[in-house]
């Protein structure tokens, strides 16, 4: 067993863990006066629920670091069709709140059918673009087919409407692709055929709602009552903070002053509490399993693994990006999570599937290199390795010979 999980990555689940801990301990101090005040629950009730979600998180996460990666592709089908038929249904059976159709109320849960959409769609182009190799460069047979799934379920989900995961997606769909081997000249096309789509879209989807949002993120201050108040929070909680911060569990603004405090704007939080240093370390881990898992994309040999491991560490990214650049007033608030440190359930577990993935992916790529570098220098049996040849450290590193 000890030889076993030696190749696993254990800095990818260092800071997978260190950041769900760390967001269960922030959200339970932002969330203390909206559980108390606003819905008259325990003072740790989002930390107990968290935690919960974290502990289901972590055995999936076990679970799918053990389980091979490439058998994931026998269920492909079976998983978009599941997946398309989540997010139809959502739209006349889900839960709705503040105008969008975006959750299934189980009771003891809710369940977000476009959490599982940006997993399934990273399995589902991997899979696909993976199998496509041979003649990858046939627009009309390789490249083409697998965008209709895609197109279908960005329109599925900007119905509900969710533009903040619709636009996640299609950025992870956009890494996939642009790393799958498709000639430059039919990116270029593709390219081309998005910005006419835009074109003719935007104008039929401008509401006052999205308008002001736009006006809430580059002009807040004309409109701080309403939609540009968020903003203005999230800037008085990073001025607060400075450097350092005023200490942990010292915020003023999750005191009904800012809104979603435990959610998207969690950032906002820990700017305020443990300053730009904390925001820079949360930000390091997080940098730390995107690099992670583009190196393992790097370093492994087959297609389908390296395609999974972009599209997960493109999920992470993206998710961040979109996320801070709404606190920071980059982008428009969309109203997405930061990847396991906000509180949500299914985001949760999304993300800690897909780095238990991640983690597979590592393994099986170290476990083949160094049955290669094993299989390149036999040794009798009766021989130990000299010391001048190799030594395999705990992670599965070697030392090479002078």
């Amino acid at each position: 067993m000890k030889k076993k999980l030696q190749h696993f990555d254990f800095m990818l689940i260092f800071s997978t863990f260190v950041l769900a801990g760390f967001g269960a301990v922030m959200i339970y101090s932002a969330s203390i006066v909206y559980s108390v005040i606003e819905l008259g629950v325990e003072s740790n009730f989002f930390l107990v629920k968290q935690l919960q979600w974290i502990v289901i998180g972590a055995m999936l996460f076990a679970f799918t670091s053990f389980f091979p990666y490439q058998k994931y592709q026998k269920f492909i089908k079976f998983m978009v069709l599941l997946m398309l038929l989540l997010l139809i249904l959502v739209l006349f059976v889900g839960n709705n709140v503040n105008n969008a159709r975006s959750w299934f109320d189980l009771k003891f849960f809710n369940l977000q059918p476009a959490e599982l959409s940006k997993l399934g769609i990273i399995l589902y182009l991997s899979s696909v673009y993976a199998k496509k190799q041979e003649y990858i460069n046939d627009f009309s047979k390789a490249v083409i087919p697998p965008l209709v799934i895609t197109v279908l379920t960005l329109g599925l989900i900007t119905l509900q409407p969710d533009i903040g995961t619709a636009f996640n997606i299609f950025l992870i769909a956009a890494s996939i692709i642009l790393c799958s081997g498709i000639r430059f000249r039919h990116i270029l096309f593709l390219v081309a055929v998005v910005a006419l789509l835009i074109a003719f879209a935007v104008p039929k989807m401008i509401t006052d709602e999205r308008v002001g949002r736009f006006v809430g993120a580059y002009e807040p201050f004309s409109d701080p009552e309403d939609h540009g108040y968020h903003l203005i929070q999230s800037y008085v909680a990073f001025g607060t903070g400075g450097l350092t911060g005023t200490g942990l569990g010292q915020s003023v603004q999750k005191l009904g002053f800012l809104p979603e405090s435990h959610t998207d704007f969690i950032m906002a939080v820990i700017a305020e509490e443990l300053g730009i240093i904390g925001v820079s370390i949360v930000l390091g881990l997080i940098a730390l399993l995107v690099l992670r898992g583009l190196y393992f994309a790097r370093k492994c040999q087959d297609q389908f693994g390296k395609l999974l491991a972009i599209g997960i560490s493109s999920m992470i990214a993206m998710q961040t990006f979109i996320n801070v650049g709404a606190v920071s007033g980059l982008i428009p608030i969309t109203g997405v999570p930061l990847p396991l440190v906000s509180y949500g359930g299914s985001s949760l577990v999304i993300i800690m599937i897909s780095l238990g993935i991640l983690n597979n992916i590592a393994y099986q790529t170290r476990k083949n290199e160094d049955t290669k570098f094993r299989n390149r220098h036999p040794v009798p049996e009766s021989q130990p390795y000299p010391a001048d040849v190799v030594q395999f450290n705990n992670r599965g590193g070697k030392t090479w010979a002078k």
